[in-house]
């Protein structure tokens, strides 16, 4: 009984003490980041071209849980792939990215766990660059036999797979009227023409 209260007991409530004195740090951080996130949001705009690419190569290289906790952070996540998070915020910082290097710092001194609030608003920049890159790169959707257009209150449809392209126009309340193909002129026949012709003296 008196190991236990001379040994066993000062080292829990130690630890405890710590614990407690690493949220009230990371309750610290969180607000002063908090107070400074307007900063770091005109940072981020006027540093977006430069950011653009450096950051798409850094996501690239990432884990893919990675990828995904940045396109969805949850703090599960956050807590599963806390070396992963320390590893991106660590590159972030290499870049400049704005906001990364204060949190960076607490996080490796407290634990991503305990900063998700300024971690978040890291990954939600960072987001901003993948989301605009996977749209571009979606591939165009695959255009059907017969393509409608709207075009101020007219629809014009294209049939494809034919000679000659049909083009019909419907305006509001009009039906629709297929333009005939153009029709070429033929020249008159021989026997029109010798009779045209007036006789010879």
């Amino acid at each position: 009984m008196d190991y236990w209260k001379t040994k066993v007991l000062p080292k829990i409530k130690k630890v405890f003490d710590k614990n407690s004195t690493k949220k009230a740090a990371a309750a610290e951080v969180c607000k002063t980041f908090d107070d400074s996130k307007e900063e770091y949001s005109k940072e981020f705009e006027e540093k977006k071209t430069e950011l653009q690419p450096k950051v798409i190569e850094i996501y690239e290289a990432s884990s893919t849980e990675i990828k995904a906790l940045v396109k969805e952070p949850k703090d599960a996540g956050l807590k599963k792939h806390s070396a992963g998070v320390q590893k991106l915020l660590d590159e972030l910082v290499k870049i400049e990215f704005p906001g990364s290097k204060a949190i960076c710092e607490a996080s490796s001194k407290l634990g991503p766990t305990l900063l998700p609030g300024p971690i978040f608003f890291v990954f939600e920049k960072v987001s901003t660059f993948i989301v605009t890159e996977e749209k571009a790169e979606e591939p165009p959707p695959e255009t059907s036999a017969a393509v409608a257009e709207e075009t101020g209150g007219k629809e014009i449809v294209v049939e494809e797979g034919k000679k000659e392209e049909v083009v019909a126009v419907v305006a509001e309340g009009e039906p629709a009227v297929a333009e005939p193909p153009p029709t070429t002129s033929e020249p008159p026949k021989v026997e029109e023409q010798v009779a045209a012709e007036p006789p010879k003296p």
